[in-house]
């Protein structure tokens, strides 16, 4: 690619590398996806991936349903509050506060957020909430009902061959790997990030559903991946211009989220938690009320429980306050 063919991003990483040298996996998937979303609503058809409360109502209604049912087994504290990490265009907190509201409570709604694109898209679906730059913004009182999907899949990462830190360099004028070999993933974002949420849950109460695609082991293995359009391409390719994610080692997260003082639940295959939850029968209900979206209904269920498409690569972990009980389904 020529440079008047560069992106504003790769222009400027081509620059940084220059001054300073090769920078590390952690450094390039950081500046990429901070610019990303900063300047861009990336989801649904017109965009670059779809989640799974796009698909359907289903999905974050049962979320919504797992955290209420949770909360009235806590004994229905009134200074609850609903929190997302990264709640996209918020149509998973809408369909969920819909199912919580109903059980009883009306939640104060807070959002970690950092993109002024996305904040605009979520206050369109939840008037109501406030917004937080991270967790450790939150209020610092009330027991927490928090949902975190698709959001640490796209915290930095980084890769290390054996022993030694990959960097990302130029060559010929491209970016690339200045390394490869047997990959080991470590995340100091994630495990950040899943600190401050347990140690909050811990200490103010509360529960949170992680809901990601990864790995239920540790294990090493290249995880790192980019999507644009729908479609996987090449991680280096159009930096700043496409979703950079890995797959969450869900046995660290547990980890983390123990050492942290929370009680840990799972994780699940998202298909059979959704199953147990109750998404078959609730696909009937929709379906029957709406008779001529019954196929787009039961496509939805689909995509969203079976095995070779969401059901068995998202898994479904949950934390919870040591006195507050553990979700369904897990």
């Amino acid at each position: 690619m020529s440079v008047g063919q560069m992106t504003p991003l790769e222009r400027a990483l081509h620059d940084r590398i220059r001054a300073e040298g090769p920078i590390t996996v952690e450094a390039y998937m950081e500046t990429c996806n901070s610019y990303y979303y900063a300047t861009r609503d990336p989801l649904g058809a017109a965009g670059d991936f779809t989640t799974a409360p796009e698909i359907s109502q289903m999905f974050g209604e049962i979320v919504g349903a797992a955290l209420a049912d949770c909360w009235q087994r806590a004994g229905k504290p009134e200074d609850a509050m609903y929190v997302e990490l990264g709640p996209g265009r918020g149509t998973l907190a809408r369909d969920a506060l819909r199912v919580i509201t109903r059980a009883g409570l009306r939640p104060p709604v807070h959002f970690v957020e950092s993109s002024p694109v996305l904040r605009q898209a979520q206050e369109l679906a939840v008037p109501q909430a406030h917004w937080h730059e991270s967790i450790c913004d939150l209020p610092a009182s009330g027991p927490l009902l928090v949902v975190a999907n698709e959001f640490l899949d796209a915290l930095p990462i980084r890769q290390h061959v054996g022993g030694v830190e990959r960097r990302v360099e130029l060559i010929g004028g491209h970016l690339a790997f200045d390394r490869d070999g047997e990959i080991v993933e470590t995340s100091p974002a994630r495990d950040a990030a899943v600190t401050a949420l347990c140690r909050r849950i811990a200490e103010q109460g509360g529960v949170a559903l992680l809901i990601d695609y990864g790995h239920g082991r540790s294990a090493p293995g290249d995880t790192l991946q980019a999507v644009r359009a729908h479609r996987f391409v090449s991680v280096l390719e159009s930096p700043g211009e496409q979703d950079l994610t890995s797959h969450v080692d869900f046995q660290r997260v547990a980890e983390i989220a123990a050492q942290a003082g929370a009680e840990v639940a799972g994780p699940s295959e998202q298909g059979p938690w959704l199953e147990r939850l109750g998404i078959t029968a609730r696909s009937r209900v929709l379906a029957n009320a709406t008779p001529e979206r019954a196929g787009e209904i039961e496509a939805a269920r689909a995509r969203l429980c079976r095995p070779d498409q969401m059901g068995s690569l998202f898994k479904v972990l949950a934390i919870h306050a040591p006195k507050w009980p553990s979700p369904a389904g897990l």
